[in-house]
């Protein structure tokens, strides 16, 4: 059989590194294909891969433990837990692997995609840029079959033409950004706001119409400060929370 084998990372020394650990381990359980083992390495091991110390990479194990998402058990090891939910609190912490690890583990139906022209209230964003192209996805519990989120995304033309859009399908779109296309992504701004479930959401989502939703604006920036991406998001009130950390060191 073979081993669990969590995705490498590169640190950023201005942010926890328990925290950055356990994101990036997060997303590595939650993107695992079906038939990979359930137990992962052991507390050396991870720690080894992560070049960090073993007390940083048992805060992250407890990250996830707390989560749900693992059970530690003493001399047996480390076990991912196949039965738990994968709808998580947002939480929001400024590194790029967290907003991956936020978006993984879940469903995907991409619903439409296209070009349009730039919403007037993204023209902001993209001032010299008259379309882009737009990408309408619906994610769904693993487990349950139940709707979580709708997202839309608006993406500089140039760089779509680089991906196919059936690789939303297995990745976020900042992997998909990343990886796939290699931009060069050097910050992503989050905004979470309160809002009522309009006709379209309450459908996609599933619930009462003017139900309680969290309503979420990403905008990815290249190193330029060019805006290669925005997300709009809309989660099920029901079944996530916002969490915000904030480092004072």
């Amino acid at each position: 059989m073979t081993s669990f084998a969590p995705d490498s990372i590169v640190l950023n020394r201005k942010l926890p590194l328990w925290y950055q650990v356990s994101q990036s381990l997060r997303a590595s359980i939650l993107g695992r294909s079906p038939q990979d083992p359930l137990r992962l390495p052991t507390e050396e091991q991870l720690a080894g891969h992560y070049g960090v110390s073993v007390l940083t990479m048992r805060q992250a194990l407890k990250e996830l433990e707390d989560e749900g998402l693992i059970t530690r058990h003493r001399r047996r090891g480390t076990f991912i837990e196949p039965d738990a939910l994968r709808g998580a609190p947002v939480r929001l912490l400024g590194s790029v692997d967290a907003i991956v690890a936020q978006q993984s583990g879940m469903v995907t139906e991409l619903l439409d995609h296209g070009s349009a022209p730039v919403p007037p209230e993204l023209a902001e964003h993209f001032p010299e840029t008259g379309e882009v192209a737009t990408y309408h996805r619906l994610r769904c519990d693993e487990k349950t079959g139940e709707p979580t989120n709708h997202a839309r995304n608006y993406v500089r033309p140039e760089l779509a033409a680089r991906f196919d859009p059936a690789d939303l399908l297995r990745r976020p779109m900042t992997k998909v950004l990343r990886d796939i296309v290699r931009a060069d992504i050097s910050r992503i701004t989050d905004t979470v706001e309160a809002r009522l479930a309009d006709p379209e959401t309450a459908r996609l989502l599933q619930v009462p119409l003017l139900s309680p939703i969290l309503h979420y604006t990403g905008v990815t920036y290249d190193g330029d400060g060019r805006v290669l991406d925005v997300a709009v998001i809309h989660y099920r009130g029901d079944r996530f929370s916002f969490t915000v950390t904030l480092d004072a060191t």
